[in-house]
């Protein structure tokens, strides 16, 4: 079984209240459920309307899968316009 993390930071410069910031993290957190096997939670920043800390977390029974799965996340925030990728952490549980 392998397990890992992957973290975010993300700046979102369209947003210019906590309701449009969390219309823009509902919208990324659906989005990326529905289309891959992954939790994702905002886990920092809740207080801070124009950025975000999400972490995405997957688990399968082969490595390669989980490897996927976070180069699939991470180029999925990179391409978004609605906001800008400030950083990327992985982490192997």
């Amino acid at each position: 079984m392998h397990i890992a993390l992957l973290s975010a930071g993300i700046s979102i410069p369209e947003a210019h209240s906590l309701k449009d910031k969390r219309r823009v993290v509902k919208s990324l957190k659906d989005r990326t459920v529905n289309h891959m096997n992954v939790s994702v939670a905002e886990v920092g920043q809740q207080e801070v309307w124009n950025r975000a800390e999400l972490a995405f977390v997957t688990v399968a029974a082969e490595k390669r899968i989980v490897e996927r799965r976070l180069s699939e996340i991470a180029e999925r925030l990179e391409r978004n316009h609605e906001w800008v990728l400030m950083e990327v952490r992985t982490e192997f549980l």
